[in-house]
């Protein structure tokens, strides 16, 4: 893995029933414009799986699907074998236990480090229990405990993702969609933040379904993959294997 000392690429996917199951999913925006049109993706608990495609491909649209964000007009959405089809967005984190990490910038820029933290436990009433949680973040993150009571809007970017991804472990997660968690980021701070999800992957079995425009990066994070071209999911397979297809190289990798 990319600035991580150990590649999860090594290890064997969870047996059993996938943590989120995505069944010949068509969705889009508009009625009678699907930007999925039959997508099928499985992620299993402890698991960080990436997909990969060009721009327009419908990678994005596969989170919102999941997430309540765009309707899904046929198919299913499974979390733990409980259909989640269309799915409100409060609920996929409530009732389902997923957060997402957006590609844009999501901080409350006037608001403390400390409090966008408290922003991810919103609805939970006991005190000691917030505290709790954002002291795990702040282990995790020292960088953020240091700047605890700096407006968020004011940090640099990989800060600022920092406290993207620390506040969505707020709420203890099953499963974290993240767009593009490198984007516009520094080579230094990108290897950071991946050797971050690394260690939560490592430590607490963090499972990790994210979209990564940097293919290479993203499959060398990851222990599984996806392609999707023209909202059809065309390659999978273990990573590893997907870095070695002749195909995916030419495509994604620019290799001849």
């Amino acid at each position: 893995m990319t600035g991580c000392p150990e590649s999860p690429a090594v290890t064997a996917a969870n047996p059993g029933t996938p943590l989120l199951q995505v069944q010949d999913v068509r969705a889009g925006y508009f009625a009678g414009q699907d930007i999925l049109t039959g997508v099928d993706l499985e992620v299993h608990r402890g698991e960080i799986v990436c997909v990969i495609g060009p721009n327009g491909a419908g990678k994005s649209t596969v989170f919102k699907a999941v997430y309540g964000l765009v309707p899904v007009r046929s198919g299913r959405v499974l979390c733990d074998g409980r259909d989640i089809t269309n799915i409100s967005p409060q609920d996929a984190l409530r009732v389902a236990g997923i957060t997402i990490v957006p590609q844009l910038r999501s901080v409350f820029e006037q608001m403390t480090v400390h409090e966008n933290l408290e922003m991810g436990m919103v609805t939970e009433r006991h005190k000691a229990r917030v505290r709790e949680r954002i002291d795990y973040v702040y282990d995790l993150f020292p960088r953020l405990a240091e700047r605890s009571k700096q407006p968020a809007g004011t940090m640099s970017g990989g800060e600022q993702r920092m406290l993207e991804i620390g506040r969505s472990l707020m709420f203890e997660p099953r499963l974290v969609l993240m767009d593009e968690p490198s984007a516009g980021l520094a080579p230094k701070i990108t290897r950071q933040i991946f050797a971050a999800i690394d260690r939560l992957n490592r430590e607490i079995g963090l499972t990790v379904l994210m979209i990564e425009q940097n293919a290479r990066q993203g499959l060398e994070a990851s222990h599984r993959g996806y392609v999707i071209e023209m909202g059809r999911i065309t390659h999978e397979g273990r990573a590893a294997e997907l870095l070695g297809d002749h195909q995916v190289r030419r495509a994604f990798l620019g290799v001849r």
